[in-house]
């Protein structure tokens, strides 16, 4: 998960109430079921030392509907009076988070959402073509644009001679026209920083299209289910945006896990274990923090073993959960955050992948 988008919360001196809880509206009692999950949340942080405001504003936060199918768990950091993250996001929460303290308690949504990917989806046809950037935790696109639109001798027609020729030069002239509007928009797209990028629709504008974006930086899939057309279509589209999508989360697992497997076997660039990390962190050397949310849950890491350890303008005067104060000095480094087994870990509940690696004597190698 990339975490640059939760560094600003970091810039709250705190404390922060953070509440993570299902939300989900799918039974005959799911308002009085939502309401005793808020209540006990509440009274989570109540218990913790959280002050009355500031509960106050949870409860008013998470009473608010979520107009969404279910599932949905919502996440919520507050500082003082004010909510620095409010995200929902399609998953079913089954133990929910309510803590108190001078940083926020973030790994168990980094879990959530660690296989959640933002995506372009462009579905075309010879008249051009909707293109949305979706975030696969929520069904509703966060942008839509429809790029293209020329349709004056956008069909073939079988007429014969020189004048078919001609006619047929015109045609496919516009067709590829209509697939460089959608790929310009597309590739506007990935400038943004998408690197994922599913095309939908008619053959023979997709082939155009991928033509038109030939040597992007994202990640392309063809789908062969979808067209632009309401005809009834869309649930295949949607199971095919959906394996599509679970392919690529495994595939990026797979890619993880093989290079911190091959960094630790030549035990180079790499940093196990919170006291190595949090060192790392100080060198500015982290390029992907790994946490094992469970087995890291009960370990603790101070801030004053770890001169130059960046956390915030709450930075804590003595011993935090380890996870927090790691999934801060990420954030606050721009490196990205993910979930794996402390199996897959070395054996360790935190790892690292580091920009360059650091030998016995310190020195950079």
């Amino acid at each position: 998960m990339e975490t640059a988008p939760l560094s600003p919360i970091f810039q709250s001196p705190g404390p922060f109430a953070t509440v993570l809880v299902d939300v989900s509206h799918d039974s005959e009692n799911a308002e009085h079921e939502h309401e005793l999950r808020v209540r006990t949340a509440c009274d989570a942080l109540t218990e913790q030392g959280a002050d009355p405001g500031v509960v106050q504003t949870v409860r008013e936060r998470l009473m608010e509907p979520v107009h969404r199918p279910a599932p949905v768990g919502r996440m919520l950091v507050v500082a003082g009076d004010k909510a620095l993250l409010d995200e929902a996001v399609a998953v079913r929460v089954d133990q929910p988070v309510a803590s108190y303290g001078p940083l926020p308690d973030l790994a168990s949504w980094i879990q959530h959402r660690d296989s959640v990917l933002t995506f372009v989806l462009a579905v075309v046809d010879h008249v051009g073509g909707d293109v949305a950037i979706f975030d696969s935790g929520v069904p509703e696109p966060a942008d839509e644009t429809t790029a293209g639109g020329e349709t004056q001798h956008v069909h073939k027609v079988p007429v014969g001679g020189w004048s078919a020729l001609r006619y047929q030069h015109v045609t496919e002239n516009v067709w590829k026209q209509n697939a460089r509007d959608v790929a310009d928009e597309i590739l506007a797209r990935v400038a943004e920083g998408i690197d994922l990028v599913l095309l939908a629709g008619d053959p023979q504008s997709r082939s155009l299209v991928l033509e038109a974006i030939e040597g992007s930086s994202a990640t392309i899939v063809e789908l062969e289910s979808g067209s632009r057309a309401e005809d009834g279509g869309d649930e295949a589209m949607q199971q095919a945006v959906r394996e599509a999508l679970l392919d690529q989360v495994v595939r990026r697992r797979l890619a993880l896990s093989r290079e911190l497997k091959d960094r630790l076997g030549r035990e180079y660039a790499v940093a196990t274990g919170v006291r190595d990390v949090a060192d790392a962190f100080v060198r500015g050397q982290v390029e992907t923090l790994l946490i094992d949310p469970q087995d890291a849950a009960e370990l603790t890491l101070d801030p004053a073993d770890h001169t130059g350890l960046e956390l915030g303008a709450g930075a804590p005067s003595g011993p935090v959960p380890a996870t927090q104060a790691l999934v801060a000095a990420a954030a606050l480094t721009d490196a990205p955050v993910s979930v794996a087994p402390s199996s897959i870990l070395g054996g360790a509940p935190v790892a690292a992948l580091l920009r360059w690696d650091q030998d016995s004597t310190g020195s950079a190698g």
